[in-house]
């Protein structure tokens, strides 16, 4: 891979305030005419030169979510169902109705597939936040399992740790070359090695801001200054869970597409959201066991319906039980606009 510029340059200096407030963005619109989103394409399939057995084109809308017709050949809003590679740190309502299922990422990717009818896997490697984590290889290794066993598209959150983030996505993008992945996270102070990593093997990279707009549009530019180019970006606002920030992440995602839709270019790309925290709040880990399930299926969807409304492309969630859920709630949306059909992969 090759040198990364420093982190300084036109991104450095878009004005930030608390959410955003003196964005471009600020006053919705019913519907711009005035630009579009950005189409990225994830995952590719054999005529692609991928194995995967379907692609996803995201983005390409020129109107506010479910209010226009879905442009052409767009497969969205789409659902991830999140897997990891060590359950130790996964959230106990999950594991727990998992099983054995929880410690083979392999097997919980195929059953993302045939069982729990997920349009994307995405692939969290909690085994780089245990302490002193050294087994690299076991990383690329991973990731040809998981890539074996599903045929869907693939997203993979990385490490969250600086110093192991070169080789990190460096084995990321080398097991998945071709497959066009969508790696994550790029941060502000940490987003050249996995660009490197998305430049060197041709995939798309999710940019993470913290639910602030001209944040989101500074990451961006210093994406495209390294070479990232438009079409392989894909916003990730930071979503807090519900009842705990996901109101004030509704508002920048709806003021980042509304910009988008009056013409800025800088944030134009298409957005994934996901509220991690969703399945370990204070109502789930207090409810008794018996009700814990439940709840965690609908607090998960209680961000996740609302994320798509306000832009979101991608949602992703943790229980196999929300992935179904979302996806009658898509097709019922979609059924209303001028076009009709169904979400995604539904």
């Amino acid at each position: 891979m090759g040198d990364i510029p420093p982190e300084t340059g036109a991104g450095a200096g878009v004005a930030s305030g608390a959410g955003g407030a003196q964005s471009s963005g600020a006053g919705m619109a019913q519907s711009s005419g005035a630009g579009a989103i950005d189409v990225v394409t994830l995952g590719a399939t054999a005529k692609e030169g991928g194995t995967r057995s379907i692609s996803y084109r995201i983005g390409g809308w020129s109107d506010l979510p479910f209010l226009g017709p879905r442009p052409p050949g767009v497969r969205s809003p789409l659902v991830a169902l999140e897997i990891c590679d060590d359950p130790r740190i996964w959230p106990a309502v999950i594991t727990r109705d998992l099983g054995d299922l929880a410690t083979d990422p392999a097997a919980w990717a195929r059953e993302a597939e045939r069982r729990f009818s997920a349009d994307l896997v995405r692939l969290v490697l909690t085994s780089t936040r245990e302490q002193s984590f050294s087994d690299l290889p076991a990383i690329g290794r991973t990731v040809e399992a998981v890539l074996s066993a599903t045929t869907l598209p693939l997203i993979i959150e990385g490490s969250d740790e600086p110093g192991l983030d070169r080789e990190v996505f460096q084995r990321c993008g080398e097991a998945g070359a071709g497959e066009r992945l969508l790696l994550g996270t790029a941060e502000a102070d940490r987003y050249r090695s996995v660009a490197a990593a998305a430049l060197a093997y041709g995939h798309s990279v999710v940019a993470q801001s913290p639910i602030d707009i001209n944040l989101a549009k500074q990451l961006n530019i210093l994406l495209r200054e390294i070479g990232v180019p438009h079409d392989r970006i894909v916003i990730d606002p930071y979503t807090g869970a519900l009842g705990y920030g996901f109101e004030y992440s509704y508002s920048v995602m709806e003021r980042i597409r509304d910009a988008a839709l009056k013409g800025d270019r800088d944030l134009a790309m298409p957005m994934i959201s996901q509220a991690p925290d969703s399945t370990v709040v204070k109502e789930v880990r207090e409810a008794p066991p018996e009700w814990q399930r439940e709840i965690a299926v609908r607090w998960e969807f209680g961000f996740a319906l609302p994320a798509v409304i306000a832009g979101a492309d991608i949602v992703s969630v943790r229980h196999p039980e929300t992935v179904q859920l979302l996806k009658e709630a898509f097709r019922n949306l979609l059924a209303g606009t001028p076009e009709g059909g169904g979400p995604g992969g539904a």
